[in-house]
């Protein structure tokens, strides 16, 4: 018997988690250096990675994670009901 109300997913392990966040931090990251490459050409590689996550970290952990959890979850509970 499951102790979980009908209808609730289950928490996403410690590895999908993981697999999420790389899914939100690598295209940011990679979107941002492109965006950063010109731009901050002459900066010191600190600076240039410190204005990088100032940008990057927020929006993954405010926008782009919980988003990806969303969906994880919509595909989990689908699978539920019709497996």
């Amino acid at each position: 018997m499951s102790s979980r109300p009908p209808g609730t997913t289950p928490v996403p392990s410690i590895h999908v988690r993981a697999a999420l966040t790389w899914l939100a931090i690598f295209p940011l990251v990679t979107l941002g250096l492109v965006l950063l490459g010109s731009f901050a050409e002459g900066w010191h590689p600190v600076l240039r990675a410190l204005a990088l996550t100032v940008v990057i970290i927020p929006l993954a952990v405010y926008v782009i994670v919980p988003r990806l959890l969303q969906l994880y979850a919509a595909i989990v509970r689908r699978a539920h009901r019709n497996g």
